[in-house]
């Protein structure tokens, strides 16, 4: 399922978008969370500038709002319906949900912001791509 050329593959490893080698951050844990933010500015196999303009991931908050929504409607699913949870007890599942998992869900946007924008290519080096 998880094949290289699958933009799916890109957003759930943090990889390159272009040329999916490497990952786009310092640190791929999401949880150490100085370093959450840390991207390297470019590919190192295949040059792309991961931010491509200032403020680029400016775009990635609205991707985030509806992540986070997805996150909050399954942890509400799994509470209320599958395990019969009262509403107060579903909240603070819903909240915690959201709280635990807040650097996966900026991690997320970030990776499917900059797949919106940029292409896969298989045949992306240093040599064969332009600056």
């Amino acid at each position: 399922m998880l094949k290289k050329g699958n933009k799916l593959y890109s957003i759930l490893t943090g990889s390159c978008p272009r040329c999916h080698k490497e990952s786009m951050y310092v640190d791929k844990n999401p949880y150490h969370m100085g370093k959450i933010f840390e991207m390297h500015d470019r590919c190192g196999h295949c040059d792309l500038k991961y931010k491509i303009e200032p403020s680029f991931f400016y775009g990635a908050m609205y991707v985030s709002y509806a992540v986070g929504i997805a996150f909050a409607v399954a942890a509400f699913v799994i509470a209320n319906l599958f395990l019969g949870a009262s509403l107060i007890t579903t909240f603070i599942a819903i909240i915690g949900t959201l709280v635990v998992f807040m650097p996966v869900i900026m991690r997320i946007s970030r990776n499917i912001w900059i797949n919106m924008f940029v292409k896969y290519d298989a045949k992306a080096t240093l040599h064969n791509t332009s600056r």
